[in-house]
């Protein structure tokens, strides 16, 4: 048996939190590897591109390099750098 008619598990609700859907050519989604020097130590982070240039965008209007900028978030993060980022970037988009 199927669903019941009408039934839709992923319909929006209550709690239910809406996802944008990308597709595999959305440039927005794409993940881009580059390379950034932390406190002298050269590392690469990978982040979608949508992030890169929300990321960018926060660094000049504060003035700053993405290099200057990443090094913040990497002092004060617990965990991975690519994730830190992420949330640093959504807890700005939100402010």
């Amino acid at each position: 048996m199927g669903a019941a008619r009408g039934h839709d598990p992923a319909a929006k609700g209550p709690g239910r939190l809406k996802t944008p859907s990308a597709s595999p050519g959305d440039s927005a989604a794409r993940v881009t590897k580059r390379s950034v020097v932390l406190a002298g130590h050269r590392t690469s982070v990978s982040l979608e591109d949508a992030f890169w240039t929300a990321l960018a965008a926060i660094a000049a209007r504060e003035a700053k390099s993405i290099n200057a900028l990443i090094g913040e978030i990497d002092g004060g993060r617990a965990g991975n750098l690519s994730s830190a980022i992420r949330v640093y970037v959504l807890a700005r988009a939100t402010e």
